[in-house]
Parts: C-alpha cells; sequence; structure tokens
C-alpha cells in the first residue's frame, strides 16, 4: 500500500524588488562586482591581472512612467574595491559622503596615478570637489569632456555671440560651427574639438591673461547647474586642451554624477530636475536639437554598448543599442571621419532594443561613456548612465576596441535590469 501523496503547495512568484534608490545602488554595485574587473589583466604589468582594483564611477537615473525619478551612484577604486554608494538627496542635488580629487600628471605630461607601481599614499592630491567623507579620485574624462564643450558652444550659440550656421575656421578648414559640433561628438574628431576651444576663446567665453585663466563661463554655466565637479580648465586661445598645452588630465575633469546630471538637462523629455533654480540657465530648442541631434548619431559604439565591435573577434554584446545607419558602407563596414572597424554590422542598424544617445571617451588609460537610453516602440525604458573609469585601451583584447570586454558586459547587464525595472 502506497502512502498518499502530499499535496503539492503552489510556488509563490517571487516579487521584484521595488524600483527606489537603495535597491538601484546595490544593483548597480552588485553589476560592476560581478564583472571580476580586478581579474582584468594588465599588459603594462606583463600580463599579470590587475594590481589594483580599477577606478570605477557609475551612475544611473531612471525614469519610471509613474512616480518621481530614481536615481544612484556608485564608486569603485584600490582604496574602495566593493564600492561607495553616493549619499544623494532626494532633489537630485550633489553627492554629499564624497570627497573628490583631481587626476594628476607628471611634470613631462604623463598620466601616474595608474602605472601598476603608483603610490597613492605619496601623491600630491589637488581637491577637486567635497569637504567630507571618502576620497575618490576622479580619473580623466578623456572624450566624454566633448560633452561639456558641446553644452558651453550651445549656450554661446544661445546668448546670441555664436551661431550654429556661423562660419568657423580652423586649420585651414572652414565650416559651421553645427558641423564641427557633429564631428566632435559623433566620431570625436580632436580637430573639430579644438576649433570650438578657439570659438569660446574668440567669443570671450574663456579668456587668459599673462598665461593664467581668467574667466571661464563654462564654469559659471556648471556652477549655476550645481555641477561642481566638471571642469574645463586651461586651454588655450589657439584650440589647445590636451596635456601638451597646459590643459588635459588633472584640469579637465568629470565625474558620473554630474555628468548624468548634465544629460538631464539636455534631455529634451526628462522630467524637470529637481535640483535646478528657477531662473537656471536652459538651452534654446535649437541648440537642445544640435546637441541631442549629434548625441544620436554617435558612431563609437564601443564601450558600454559595442554594436560597433559586432564584427571583432570575441564580441561581447552591450547596452542593445541600435547602430546609425548612416555610418555603414555597402558591405556593412562602419566608416566615421577618421574611423574604421571591421565586420558586416547592418543587423545593428535595424536591430537593437533601444536608442543611445551618448558619447564615449577613451585613451590608453581611461575609458567614458554617458548618455540617455530610451527603448525602441514598444520597449519603453528610460534611463540616463555615466562610467567614467581608469580601464582605457591599454586594457583592449583587440585593437578595434576601446576597453576590456567587461565594460559592454556591464552595459547589458545594466540594461536588462533596467528594462525589468521600467517596462514590468
Amino acid at each position: 500500500m502506497t502512502a498518499a501523496a502530499k499535496p503539492v503547495k503552489p510556488v509563490k512568484p517571487v516579487k521584484p524588488v521595488a524600483l527606489d534608490a537603495a535597491s538601484l545602488a546595490e544593483a548597480l554595485r552588485a553589476a560592476v562586482l560581478a564583472q571580476d574587473f580586478g581579474a582584468t589583466r594588465d599588459p603594462q604589468d606583463d600580463g599579470r591581472p590587475i594590481r589594483h582594483f580599477p577606478s570605477i564611477d557609475l551612475a544611473v537615473v531612471a525614469f519610471p512612467e509613474e512616480g518621481a525619478p530614481v536615481a544612484a551612484n556608485v564608486l569603485f577604486s584600490r582604496e574602495h574595491p566593493e564600492g561607495l554608494v553616493a549619499d544623494i538627496a532626494a532633489d537630485a542635488g550633489p553627492v554629499r559622503n564624497i570627497r573628490y580629487l583631481a587626476d594628476q600628471r607628471d611634470a613631462d605630461g604623463h598620466s601616474i596615478a595608474w602605472r601598476p607601481t603608483s603610490d597613492w599614499s605619496a601623491m600630491d592630491w589637488v581637491p577637486l570637489a567635497g569637504e567630507s567623507g571618502d576620497r575618490v579620485v576622479a580619473p580623466y574624462p578623456a572624450s566624454l569632456l566633448k560633452l561639456m564643450l558641446l553644452a558651453g558652444v550651445g549656450r554661446l550659440v544661445d546668448l546670441g555671440r555664436a551661431g550654429w550656421w556661423q562660419p568657423l575656421t580652423y586649420a585651414g578648414r572652414e565650416r559651421a560651427v553645427s558641423d564641427w559640433a557633429y564631428d566632435m561628438v559623433t566620431w570625436s574628431s580632436n580637430e573639430a574639438t579644438s576649433a570650438l576651444v578657439t570659438l569660446m576663446h574668440a567669443a570671450g567665453a574663456i579668456r587668459r591673461d599673462g598665461g593664467r585663466e581668467v574667466r571661464n563661463e563654462l564654469h559659471t554655466l556648471f556652477a549655476s547647474l550645481g555641477l561642481t565637479t566638471l571642469r574645463f580648465a586651461n586651454t588655450t586661445a589657439e584650440g589647445g586642451w590636451g596635456n601638451g598645452s597646459g590643459s588635459g588630465v588633472g584640469q579637465i575633469q568629470m565625474t558620473a554624477w554630474d555628468t548624468v546630471r548634465l544629460l538631464w538637462w539636455l534631455d529634451p523629455v526628462a522630467p524637470r530636475a529637481p535640483w535646478l533654480r528657477a531662473d537656471a540657465p536652459r538651452l534654446s530648442p535649437e541648440s537642445r536639437n544640435q546637441a541631442m541631434h549629434a548625441l544620436q548619431d554617435q558612431a563609437l559604439h564601443q564601450v558600454l554598448s559595442s554594436s560597433a565591435l559586432g564584427g571583432v573577434p570575441g564580441w561581447v554584446p552591450g547596452l542593445p543599442a541600435r547602430l546609425p545607419g548612416r555610418w555603414l558602407m555597402p558591405d556593412g563596414g562602419l566608416h566615421a571621419g577618421e574611423v574604421s572597424l571591421p565586420g558586416d554590422l547592418r543587423r545593428f542598424a535595424t536591430g537593437g532594443e533601444v536608442w543611445f544617445a551618448h558619447k564615449t571617451g577613451n585613451t590608453e588609460n581611461y575609458t567614458s561613456d554617458a548618455g540617455i537610453v530610451r527603448g525602441i516602440l514598444p520597449r519603453r525604458r528610460h534611463y540616463l548612465i555615466a562610467l567614467l573609469s581608469n580601464l582605457g585601451s591599454r586594457y583592449a583584447p583587440h585593437p578595434d576596441c576601446s576597453t576590456t570586454w567587461r565594460i559592454p558586459a556591464l552595459g547589458a547587464a545594466i540594461d536588462a535590469r533596467m528594462a525589468a525595472w521600467l517596462e514590468s
């Protein structure tokens, strides 16, 4: 005689964790830790795993269809390998528990904080922002800095001191300001960046006297927006903005939190930014459209998104962004300005789940990416994301890559989590 089978209790569905600041911060922290960045191999150290946990500054602002925006910022470094959660007020004002330190270079203009043998305890750090809390070194933003200049040019136009269709000559080439700005953003033209730096100086928005910067209206703009960690200092009237001109590392600074708040200010469909005063500057519709047009046409999906790298061996999918088809050749390869990438990428120009209007940055020692994510219908997610790190091209697995595959994998993981929250 067999025993009667016990009734099976129905399995209760697991209630998803509610989207709030604490759950978003923990999701971001867990996503970073899951990528095992400490195992990243460093060619400057004979291919051994990176000696120091990398610096990663990551911020996200989510816009649920119902309810208030939800934001979080997590920061990692060799001193904080488990991650810090930024303390952010309900009005999304400045971070309150972090002392940001400026990145630095040596007398020869070389970044020194990210060498395998660098000793942070022996370095003379310059404060960037924040008066109390844990210290965090803010990595140089690389070409993400061009997002700041884009905002500054838009403001200059709105003040009537420049025009988007105004001719601007640099290095023997005359082009409209809008064309220079488009190339600066979409394929990160350094020449275009220099041209627009000369414009800022010629218009009096940046002024030097006796070899010293005495006026900088970009800093005035950022201060009026409460973005105190955004710095674009010591450029030259000739268009210099790199280390060799006395600017660059340590003079140009961004943090993830202030970067996503700058994007919030730029996003034409985002809800009102709660920390801004009623009299805070705004971009005109024309200037906002110029900025968004360039960000939306971004060709360099090589960091948080990786659709431009679909032809690279070992490709790892990132944030599932659609690649703008305008950059594709008849064989499907990508060509944008001075950038060419292999493979047949046409499937990425018709696929994808989101539009990603963004700007990337990349050098040997730095990789960054920040932008506005919006779902391609019927998908509905809408959020902002910014990442700055010292995981530059020195950690890339292939010459066409900008960084370790762990970065796009992180982008994919974050987007999947945001989709579950914002589209459920």
